[in-house]
């Protein structure tokens, strides 16, 4: 395919998607309003720890346990929002010794606290709950629980829930706005089956009933799809990194069948950390360590505790997904997955509408770990090949306050938008410097997609607004449009958001000189002679067409 009919079919297809976005309609719920927005009975108390008891009886795949809440009062009031989803059920709720009443609408608990609850005072209830949750049919992408058995027959157990959410598994303030400080985790399994959480293990205990239980202590904030259970007969290992703050532990988990490959593989772990400190500043849970376990599925971001499926193979279950070849000289999920340390579990969206602040520069992380061991040719290249996977068919900002995502080129599209601003400053080292940054300026903390947008531009110096706008909010390619008059070259942005300027460096012909360009909606005239064609500077994830 010609360059010429590859852009002509990128444009059609563009049109295409344009069009079935512009019909496509969502019809939210009362329980879609409940999951994702901040109610009333959410706003008044601000959570400061949980401690997480479950116990696990794989036999009926049934989970029973209870969540202790710690919170603090933020303004008077007497009814508090639970979240636990069906079919698991409430059994009990109480406080100071005292059970409480409370009412179920959909997935939500409503308690009505005896109590009075006063401004500054430090609280806490008891959530006592039971069932079977749901099982995960295609984890994580349809999350829930994971019961399945090792070739041994061992039972092989897991969970992830973004985007379902943590109350899939246990009763929480189940809204991405509020972390708590701390929490422990406390999994009771089987007596010949390990349970691995997020955090530190501080102990084992032995039951009399046959099982044991493990406690998990996580010092830092978490958001609640990142807490996470991982169930199997594990084989451990340990090592040290030697980072930016100091030594970082490192424990490895595999099935004993595996690990082999497991130790093989894994050694990648310490130049992933090495490429990523490097660009987005010291790992942000070294008190809580970092650990890379099995699981049955293909993995996940889950805080101190990264989940792992991706066969023991480089790429992307031995593909490369960005077609150059650079993608499968390290391993997909260990990079990807390692990247949302950073952006997601440091950095957290508030709502999941802003969940390209978590995709789009994990998946431009990959780029980054690509130019670091590779060069800046190789990681440019890779960013690029990824562009085919791109859809166009929505905007990457979600619906806010329904808890709904939007599209899915909030990675690819979003790891290009990246690279483009990277362009646009045309500083390298300021362009870390404003990585480094994020990670330090929001550390630990829940963030509006707007704070990341204000935030590099303030950084950079440059109105980025409009670029956001178009990448983020709008679903077409912005196309650089330029005719031939009288032996001189005029342009403008087509295709685009209104106002949209964003500059542009464009070649002169085939191979003639470089031109920066400040287009804007309007005509404008390049002062040259004996121009007859433009190109774009390729890092740019744009369009140039020739107006006849």
């Amino acid at each position: 395919m010609t360059a010429k009919l590859h852009k002509t079919a990128w444009l059609l297809l563009g049109l295409f998607f344009s069009v079935a976005a512009s019909a496509q309609k969502f019809a939210f719920t009362h329980d879609d309003t409940l999951r994702g927005s901040i109610t009333p009975e959410r706003a008044w108390w601000d959570l400061a720890f949980y401690h997480l008891q479950v116990k696990l009886n794989p036999a009926d795949s049934a989970i029973s346990g209870s969540t202790t809440i710690q919170y603090r009062v933020l303004k008077p009031s007497q009814t508090l929002q639970i979240d636990l989803q069906r079919p698991l059920s409430v059994q009990k709720i109480v406080q100071d010794g005292k059970e409480l009443s409370f009412r179920q609408d959909g997935n939500a608990y409503f308690v009505t606290l005896q109590k009075k609850q006063v401004a500054g005072q430090k609280e806490s209830l008891i959530v006592s709950y039971g069932g079977k949750p749901h099982v995960a049919k295609r984890a994580p992408w349809d999350g829930g629980f994971v019961w399945k058995r090792d070739k041994a027959g061992q039972w092989f157990i897991a969970t992830a829930c973004q985007g379902l959410g943590a109350s899939a598994w246990w009763p929480c303030k189940d809204h991405m706005y509020d972390e708590p400080d701390s929490m422990l985790i406390s999994i009771t399994v089987p007596k010949d089956l390990s349970d691995v959480s997020n955090g530190r293990l501080q102990r084992v205990t032995e039951n009399g009933d046959g099982s044991h239980t493990f406690d998990w202590f996580v010092s830092n904030p978490i958001n609640n799809y990142g807490v996470n259970l991982n169930v199997g007969n594990y084989v451990h290992w340990s090592d040290t990194f030697q980072g930016e703050k100091g030594p970082l532990r490192l424990d490895f988990y595999a099935l004993p069948e595996h690990e082999d490959s497991a130790r093989r593989q894994f050694q990648q772990v310490k130049p992933m950390l090495k490429a990523f400190e490097h660009w987005f500043g010291p790992y942000p849970f070294y008190e809580d360590g970092y650990k890379l376990v099995e699981t049955p599925y293909l993995g996940m971001e889950h805080q101190s505790s990264v989940t792992y499926g991706n066969r023991f193979r480089n790429g992307y279950l031995g593909r490369d997904l960005s077609g150059t070849g650079f993608g499968l000289l390290w391993d997909f999920i260990i990079v990807h997955e390692s990247g949302h340390e950073w952006f997601a579990n440091n950095i957290t969206y508030k709502d999941i509408a802003d969940m390209w602040v978590h995709e789009s520069f994990t998946n431009y992380s990959e780029n980054l770990f690509t130019e670091y061991y590779y060069g800046k040719d190789a990681g440019s290249a890779y960013v690029m090949g990824t562009r085919a996977l791109i859809r166009n068919d929505r905007p990457i900002v979600g619906y806010y306050n329904v808890n709904r995502s939007g599209s899915g080129d909030m990675y690819y599209k979003g790891g290009n938008m990246l690279h483009t601003i990277r362009q646009i400053i045309g500083n390298d080292e300021k362009w870390r410097q404003i990585l480094r940054g994020l990670n330090k300026t929001f550390y630990h903390q829940t963030v509006d997609g707007k704070q990341i947008e204000e935030y590099i531009s303030q950084e950079s110096a440059i109105n980025l607004q409009k670029v956001f706008d178009q990448y983020l909010r709008d679903n077409r390619i912005p196309t650089l449009e330029y005719k031939i008059v009288k032996n001189k070259v005029q342009y403008r942005w087509t295709n685009c958001v209104a106002g949209f300027n964003m500059p542009l460096q464009v070649c002169l012909n085939n191979s003639g000189p470089v031109q920066n360009l400040n287009p804007s909606t309007d005509w404008q005239t390049l002062q040259t002679s004996g121009v007859t064609r433009l190109t774009s500077d390729p890092n740019y994830y744009v369009f140039v067409q020739l107006k006849p």
